[in-house]
């Protein structure tokens, strides 16, 4: 069996990625989560850059690691300084971390033109880092930057500046596809001649530029590769470094190449970190995204239910994700039997209940309504297909209006709400931030009399989409409104010509569900 490491970068060059930023406190908590996952390193940044940084270092030297070792990043040493005398090296080391991964020019473009330094120095600086680190026990990684830009260039300086520092010490090369532009065939090729030259393994390190970050890093597998660097989610500089959520499962399930105990846990790390990095996820990720094991289309549907392997490369369940039937303009019965069923409904197919369901979808959806981020308003719009749902209340009207003075500068937005609960009259007014704001106000101090637990409600998310923009300001628009009750979050939508409507009928179908879930 062929081994393979991980070492994680999310927390250094991940966070060189647009957008992206973790608190010394985010870091720590990222850091534990890859350790029980399983990861061998994980690099946590490059001490004295900046103090959160130094803080990090600072507080991972306090904790034990169950199964990872903490790396420090840096580069070689200056030209024309000593070693000894480097400050910043010297800061590698006072991170007290057992390994330290030190990065340094392989391409004579950068040599000359970046560095400012001759070959023979190059070579020298790479050399006397990796042996002064070395010298003070540490386990080093060397990161050779362009490696393959520079091979291509001039092959023979290339392996000249990987052969110092394997002959400095270094326990492992690692080659950088650091622009992020070549092939995979070039990697493999390329890859194969620098093994064969060092004589000893190397590790591999991509950037996505060409979208080839994960199947350049399995190219160099292929080659002989013994460790994968990259990110969680694939963060990193410009578009981004080799996805571990995407390469590690391909690694596992794919080629038989264990390297994480518990791959289960993969899609709730992906999450994880996108939370605390306050990102959007990816639905679309392989593997651990929202819409990876997602099926829409009848035909597909239909073959999924009967055998899951016919539209899916692996059981979702392995990298902790699920099956999710959708329901559109494109389902077939198949599609409202498998989300009917998930939702508590039985039936049968061909019922001519599953019929008037599948009718009133493709009615609604071409209203403009789209339910597969709207799972409550498709269970209610079920209910009222059957005749088996009994509103909470019966709405007389509702009014908003906004007022803005000139003279003092102020606006005020104003909503009220006539309705009737069990035949009880109800005549509120509330204001609010907005007219959704107060309109949602209004509605909440109606029902409050009636419904305490109203106010276990709160709304999580709040989009607006234009259905039809050829048609301007007169546009029908969608609603989608995320709701939570601190447990459960569930998602509504309205449609209307309106916004205010489209968002009341968001609004109410949230409390519906709500009931109804609390019944």
């Amino acid at each position: 069996m062929r081994s393979v490491s991980i070492y994680d970068t999310t927390l250094r060059d991940g966070t060189q990625g647009t957008g992206i930023a973790f608190s010394v406190l985010d870091k720590i908590r990222v850091a534990e989560k890859l350790d029980a996952f399983g990861v061998g390193y994980i690099e946590g940044g490059w001490p004295g850059s900046n103090p959160r940084d130094i803080a990090f270092f600072e507080e991972a030297a306090k904790r034990e690691w169950k199964s990872a070792k903490i790396a420090a990043f840096g580069s070689t040493r200056r030209g024309g300084v000593a070693v000894e005398s480097d400050a910043q090296v010297r800061t590698l080391l006072d991170a007290r971390t057992p390994v330290v991964t030190i990065v340094g020019k392989t391409w004579l473009l950068h040599v000359t033109e970046v560095l400012g330094v001759s070959p023979e120095e190059n070579l020298a600086m790479i050399a006397e880092t990796v042996a002064h680190l070395k010298a003070n026990e540490r386990e080093v990684f060397y990161d050779a930057e362009h490696f393959f830009d520079s091979y291509k260039d001039d092959p023979a300086y290339s392996i000249r500046t990987v052969l110092a520092a394997k002959d400095a010490g270094a326990d492992l090369v690692v080659l950088c596809d650091t622009n992020g532009g070549s092939l995979p065939s070039e990697i493999l090729k390329i890859t194969v001649e620098t093994i064969a030259a060092l004589g000893c393994p190397v590790g591999i390190h991509t950037h996505n530029d060409s979208g080839l970050g994960v199947a350049n890093a399995l190219a160099a597998v292929a080659a002989g590769a013994c460790q994968i660097q990259g990110t969680i989610n694939g963060y990193g500089e410009r578009v981004g470094n080799c996805n571990l959520t995407t390469i590690i499962p391909t690694l596992q399930l794919k080629m038989g190449i264990t390297v994480v105990p518990d791959l289960a846990r993969l899609r709730d790390l992906s999450r994880f970190v996108d939370e605390l990095a306050n990102v959007p996820q990816d639905i679309r990720a392989p593997y651990v995204g929202g819409a990876a094991f997602t099926h829409k289309g009848g035909l597909h549907v239909h073959a999924v239910q009967k055998l899951a392997r016919s539209y899916e490369h692996i059981d979702p369940s392995l990298v902790g994700n699920t099956q999710t039937i959708l329901v559109s303009d494109m389902s077939g019965q198949s599609n409202i039997l498998a989300k009917a069923n998930e939702l508590g409904f039985e039936f049968q197919k061909g019922a001519p209940e599953v019929a008037a369901i599948l009718r009133q979808v493709k009615e609604s959806e071409a209203a403009g309504y789209e339910f597969e981020a709207a799972d409550a308003s498709f269970d209610l719009l079920v209910r009222r297909t059957l005749g088996r749902h009994r509103p909470l209340f019966d709405l007389r009207e509702y009014y908003c209006s906004f007022r803005r003075s000139t003279l003092h500068g102020a606006a005020t937005c104003e909503a009220t709400v006539k309705l009737q609960v069990g035949g009880v009259p109800e005549y509120t007014v509330e204001e609010g931030d907005g007219p959704v704001n107060a309109l949602d106000a209004a509605l909440r101090k109606a029902l409050r009399p009636f419904y305490p637990w109203i106010d276990e409600l709160r709304l999580a998310d709040y989009k607006v989409r234009i259905v039809d923009g050829s048609r301007g300001t007169a546009a029908r628009t969608r609603v989608l409104i995320v709701s939570t009750d601190g447990h459960a979050s569930w998602g509504t939508v309205g449609v209307s010509d309106n916004i205010i409507e489209a968002s009341w009928l968001a609004l109410v179908d949230s409390i519906e569900f709500h009931s109804l879930k609390r019944r």
